[in-house]
């Protein structure tokens, strides 16, 4: 199992930067003119603001057509083996910095403009060095900066997946609790139980992988969680479902919902002689989606839990959704509401 999941899930040993995005290029730009600010400081550099402004442009373009070049060769430059994608784009920059250094030169001559009192040759070594040690300090920082971010991500994963470990036995042993006690009350509804059991462990236990569900995937298993449950409660679960507006699409971490939902028929429901309902709500609200699990909430409670899968959900849904996520869980006159809010565009 360990073997499949990491051939599911292979991390690159040196991803390259994204030089199509605005950071990364807006970096580049900084980068130029931070050198061309330097530079212009040096003692005796002689060439006055007018220098300066031709520099930062002709450093800046520079950069321009670096990042645009290095936009469009990196995926073939991905597909080079080992640190070999850094060492073709040091190389890609210097020879692009020999051109626009012979270039520059050229123009100086051709126009007239005495920016530079030195020859051909020593202009193109200096700005190759510049290129070079500049490249390969960039690089290096992108370099540490993605394994440091690939590291990151394998922690956080490593975590969500333990949380994900965590879950499932519970759901497990509590269904087969269901069973159990539907065999003493109904052997035949104990039978068809069971081949709805064995659809819902397919479908909840039987995922290997580590990729996040769909919300439409999510609310099926609870549909089949509340058949079981429906069966040994009998009239005295009643469901109420208001969920019409939420996208089946949404990607949604595996057996989030199930647990909460489950919390709600057992601490809610169970406890009551004449039983309750419970309010399955969704709606948009904003860029986010509204989930709200909503149970009677009991005079006397019954087995009071210890907390941990809702502790649990919130964990992964910080690590799965962000800052901008919320699991807020609470009273509310007689009832007990966990209310779930996720942004859409996570």
């Amino acid at each position: 199992m360990r073997d499949s999941t990491l051939r599911r899930s292979p991390i690159e040993p040196s991803p390259l930067p994204d030089f199509c995005s605005l950071p990364v290029l807006f970096a580049l730009l900084v980068i130029g003119a931070l050198t061309a600010t330097v530079v212009w400081l040096a003692a005796d550099n002689g060439r006055g603001w007018r220098g300066y402004c031709v520099c930062m442009l002709f450093v800046d373009w520079l950069m321009l057509v670096i990042g645009v070049l290095l936009c469009k060769l990196r995926p073939w430059l991905q597909r080079l083996p080992g640190h070999l994608p850094y060492i073709g784009a040091w190389l890609l920059i210097m020879l692009l910095a020999t051109f626009a250094s012979m270039l520059a030169h050229w123009l100086n001559e051709s126009l007239m403009l005495e920016l530079m009192h030195i020859d051909t040759a020593a202009f193109v070594r200096n700005s190759m060095l510049i290129a070079a040690l500049l490249s390969a300090a960039v690089l290096r920082y992108f370099y540490v900066l993605a394994q440091w971010q690939t590291r990151l991500e394998a922690v956080a994963r490593a975590q969500v997946d333990a949380l994900q470990a965590r879950i499932r036995p519970h759901f497990l042993f509590n269904s087969m609790n269901t069973v159990a006690a539907l065999i003493r009350l109904d052997p035949d509804a104990a039978e068809r139980t069971i081949e709805d059991l064995s659809e819902l462990f397919r479908a909840a236990l039987g995922q290997h992988d580590t990729r996040d569900g769909t919300l439409g995937e999510e609310l099926a298993l609870i549909e089949r969680y509340l058949a079981i449950e429906q069966l040994r409660l009998g009239e005295r679960l009643h469901v109420r479902r208001e969920l019409d507006t939420l996208p089946a699409a949404f990607s949604l971490p595996r057996l989030l919902l199930q647990p909460l939902v489950e919390n709600a028929v057992r601490h809610g429901i169970q406890p009551l002689r004449q039983g309750g309902e419970v309010i399955l709500r969704g709606y948009r609200e904003g860029r986010s989606l509204i989930i709200e699990i909503d149970n009677p909430l009991p005079s006397i409670p019954g087995e009071r839990g210890h907390g941990h899968g809702l502790d649990n959900v919130r964990q992964r849904v910080a690590y799965r959704y962000g800052p901008r996520a919320q699991v807020q869980a609470g009273p509310s006159h007689d009832r007990f509401i966990v209310r779930l809010q996720l942004p859409e565009e996570a």
